[in-house]
C-alpha cells in the first residue's frame, strides 16, 4: 500500500469521500492471527497495527478486518488519532493532496522485482483458492493471510502477464515461460498435498489446477475467472 500508485489512490479516496461528506473506509489488512501459533499472531498484529496507523494518519475514518481478533487493534489505533469528541475524520478535507492521472497510472514499484518465490506463491495460492472456491468457500486462510477472489485474480493475472510479455523475467534473468510454469505446478501441488494431509481433496485440487493452467496459458486474457468457473460448480 506504500507503492506510489497505491498511495496516490488512497489519499485521493480520502479527499474525495470527505469532500462529499462521506466516510472513507480503509482496506483489509490480509494478515490474520492464529490462536495456535503465538509467533504468527504476534507478526499479524504488528503488521495490521502498522497498516491501520497509516490509514488513520492519512485521514481514514475506519477500516475493516479479516478476523474478529483484529477489531480491537483497529479500534485502538483510530481512537488515538480521532480528535476529542469525534468519531470520524470527515472534517479533514486533505486539501494538501494533489493527485494527477499520471500518478494513478504509474505502476512502477521502486526496487520491485519478480522472484521465483513470488512466481511459485502465485501458482500455489491461485490453485488453492480456486479449489476452495469450487467447494463453496468465498474466503480462506492461506499462508496465514486471508484470501478471496481478488487474490486468485491477482495471482493468475500476474502469471499470465509475465508469460505473455518479454519483460516477464525473474530477478536471476530467466524468462518466465508457460513451460516454466507447467514445470512448477506439479512441484507446488506436491507441497500443497503434504501440507493438507488427510483433508487434501484430490478431485477439487485437480479441477482447480486444470482451470488455473487454462487461465494462465490462453492467448487472450480472461475477464474474470469466476465467470467461467460458475460452469464448473456442482
Amino acid at each position: 500500500m506504500t507503492a506510489p500508485m497505491m498511495r496516490a489512490y488512497t489519499e485521493l479516496m480520502v479527499q474525495t469521500c470527505h469532500k462529499r461528506g462521506a466516510h472513507a473506509i480503509g482496506g483489509m489488512a490480509a494478515f490474520i492471527p492464529n490462536r495456535r501459533d503465538a509467533e504468527v499472531t504476534r507478526v499479524a498484529l504488528a503488521k495490521v497495527k502498522e497498516d491501520k496507523e497509516r490509514e488513520a494518519q492519512d485521514g481514514f475514518d475506519g477500516s475493516w478486518v479479516a478476523h474478529p481478533d483484529l477489531v480491537q487493534v483497529c479500534t485502538d489505533v483510530f481512537s488515538k488519532v480521532f480528535e476529542e469528541g469525534k468519531v470520524n475524520q470527515i472534517h479533514r478535507l486533505r486539501e494538501d493532496v494533489q493527485v494527477t492521472p499520471e500518478m494513478m497510472l504509474d505502476f512502477k514499484i521502486p526496487g520491485g522485482k519478480i522472484t521465483e518465490t513470488g512466481l511459485r506463491n502465485n501458482i500455489s495460492v491461485g490453485i488453492q483458492y480456486i479449489s476452495a472456491w469450487l467447494k463453496g468457500t468465498g474466503a480462506v486462510a492461506i499462508f496465514n493471510l486471508m484470501e478471496d477472489a481478488a487474490t486468485a485474480e491477482i495471482s493468475r493475472s500476474q502469471v499470465w502477464q509475465w508469460i505473455q510479455h518479454s519483460d516477464g523475467k525473474l530477478d536471476d534473468g530467466r524468462q518466465i515461460t508457460l513451460e516454466m510454469v507447467q514445470t512448477m505446478i506439479p512441484e507446488e501441488l506436491t507441497k500443497i498435498r503434504e501440507a493438507y494431509g488427510k483433508v487434501y481433496d484430490e478431485e477439487k485440487m485437480n479441477q482447480a489446477t486444470d482451470f488455473f493452467t487454462s487461465l494462465v496459458s490462453g492467448d487472450n486474457y480472461e475477464e474474470f475467472f469466476t465467470i467461467r468457473a460458475y460452469d464448473q460448480l456442482d
